[in-house]
């Protein structure tokens, strides 16, 4: 993880921050993750009852050449 903040007004906004060396890394990481039976049978149905998936937004950035998030 890179990032992790709170909205300072808005008490239901969360950012979370992570980085990857380049799509391969991605890929490999979140298949160790959420194919991991422990995910896929214990802790992923938990974390789906807390998330509100309509209103979360998923974007994926390129940090800019100077940018200290690299």
């Amino acid at each position: 993880m890179t990032g992790s903040f709170t909205g300072e007004q808005e008490a239901d906004l969360y950012v979370w921050i992570r980085r990857f060396e380049n799509e391969s890394d991605r890929e490999s990481l979140y298949a160790a993750v959420y194919q991991d039976p422990e995910w896929k049978d214990v802790i992923g149905p938990k974390v789906g009852t807390l998330l509100d998936r309509e209103r979360m937004v998923v974007t994926r950035l390129e940090p800019m050449p100077k940018s200290v998030l690299r």
